[in-house]
């Protein structure tokens, strides 16, 4: 905080008294720019009042590289954006295949599969540190959010290489899907009580706690059917194109179905993250301790880049066509109605006479940010070799911004973005080679373990 006034740097006693509060009373008073700033936020949202219109009138949504020419989803009140990012890169692909202007996979089917995976990944997280006290910092972080709505690029991988996927007439939204909060909650009542029975089992050996998780497991399986419904093993793929020209595939597996129509190669992608922090070294692998949704899927793994990389390999990408998948800390500078994000977006020093001044690293180590929410890039805007503006299509409907589509000036990349996924084959040589290296494993609470919803 800047204190900017000889009474504010007195010595504070170590509790709060009447003649310090007195004193900042007085201060606050003295100032018009203070009874001012309270006049305007006590009857205006601060937001309003901090906003920088030299900004907002200086945006422009335009993009010399724009590859969007569908219609944005919808996440509604879920954590899915993981998911849609993910799926939202895939039907892109896969409408062109079917020869139709817009198309979707299921994204229920892959909410089942992920809470149901994630439910045994979480108790056989308990049964491995069964033997721990319960406060132990790694248990107290597992039983906090037993199964969250949120994810992370390679489990969504780890998703459609195990299950595959479907379209979304194969298994539409439910009121549960598009609002997972009530299911989420029996949910965790459940997993938390069974990992109370679980570290009660401890002395009984392993075979008894797994027969126990199998009980745990079948009352989770009925709650997502009650509210999801049940995920199709086979389904009847039949479709019109938008020549109105029928087609049949006939009757599909999820995997098939997955196959035939996810036109990337998945597992060609890497997650590329930028962690500024003294601990992070850069060019080197890292894994969180138990993060993850499948048991036995490859372990969730990243590589440290510098920021500049991040951004070259995504401009790169948008420009040759790909639309990018991405994480960031979504609520920064960041004005809704307009569908826009800048670094300065908001003036709040000038508001509160205060200095919020952190730059990323500090905010990552003193909890000041995190990744918390996933979108596409599908479109950049480019002068002499360096990316401008982002075009970003987000999940949260198309009442906003351009239809869905919002804008991203460049500096916000810098500040607020954490991590890509780009092919493996986009990668400088040096960083390529460090792939394949054993990734430093970060605690589970570290927050680059963060999950995006």
């Amino acid at each position: 905080m800047t204190l900017g006034h000889s009474h504010a740097r007195q010595a504070m006693d170590r509790s709060l008294t009447a003649a310090q509060l007195e004193v900042f009373e007085k201060e606050f008073a003295s100032r018009p720019a203070n009874r001012l700033m309270q006049n305007a936020v006590t009857q205006t949202p601060v937001d309003d009042i901090a906003l920088d219109r030299r900004i907002v009138t200086a945006a422009d949504h335009s993009v010399s590289h724009h590859l969007d020419d569908w219609k944005v989803t919808n996440q509604k009140k879920s954590g899915r954006c993981w998911m849609f990012a993910g799926l939202n890169l895939l039907r892109v692909g896969a409408a062109r295949k079917l020869g139709v202007k817009d198309f979707e996979f299921s994204q229920n089917y892959v909410l089942w599969w992920d809470k149901f995976e994630r439910a045994n990944h979480f108790l056989e997280s308990i049964v491995e540190t069964s033997g721990r006290d319960v406060d132990d910092r790694t248990v107290a972080h597992l039983l906090t959010d037993p199964i969250s709505d949120g994810g992370q690029w390679n489990m969504f991988v780890a998703l459609v290489a195990k299950h595959g996927l479907v379209p979304k007439s194969a298994m539409p939204e439910t009121d549960s899907s598009s609002a997972t909060g009530p299911m989420n909650r029996a949910l965790k009542s459940l997993l938390r009580r069974g990992a109370r029975d679980l570290r009660r089992m401890a002395s009984e050996g392993v075979a008894a706690q797994r027969a126990h998780k199998g009980e745990v497991l079948a009352a989770v399986h009925r709650v997502l059917s009650i509210h999801l419904g049940t995920p199709p093993q086979r389904f009847l793929w039949q479709w019109r194109d938008k020549d109105k020209e029928f087609h049949r595939d006939g009757w599909m597996t999820p995997a098939e179905f997955a196959a035939e129509y996810v036109q990337i190669p998945l597992d060609e992608y890497v997650c590329l993250v930028h962690d500024p922090r003294e601990s992070s070294p850069v060019g080197r692998t890292f894994t969180v301790e138990y993060l993850g949704n499948i048991v036995e899927a490859p372990p969730v793994v990243y590589l440290n880049v510098e920021m500049d990389v991040l951004k070259r390999l995504s401009m790169e990408a948008v420009v040759g066509g790909e639309a990018v998948w991405f994480g960031c800390d979504v609520g920064r500078m960041m004005r809704a109605d307009l569908g826009l994000w800048d670094a300065d977006l908001y003036d709040y020093e000038a508001v509160y006479e205060a200095s919020f001044e952190m730059d990323k690293a500090a905010r990552l180590l003193h909890h000041e940010t995190q990744m918390t929410h996933a979108m596409l890039f599908t479109g950049v805007d480019v002068i002499d070799g360096a990316p401008r503006r982002w075009r970003v299509e987000n999940s949260w409907g198309d009442e906003k911004a351009d239809n869905g589509f919002w804008t991203m000036n460049d500096s916000w990349f810098g500040e607020h973005v954490f991590e890509v996924a780009v092919r493996r084959s986009a990668l400088p040589p040096e960083l390529a080679a460090v792939l394949g290296d054993p990734p430093i494993v970060l605690p589970a609470w570290d927050p680059m373990g963060a999950l995006a919803d």
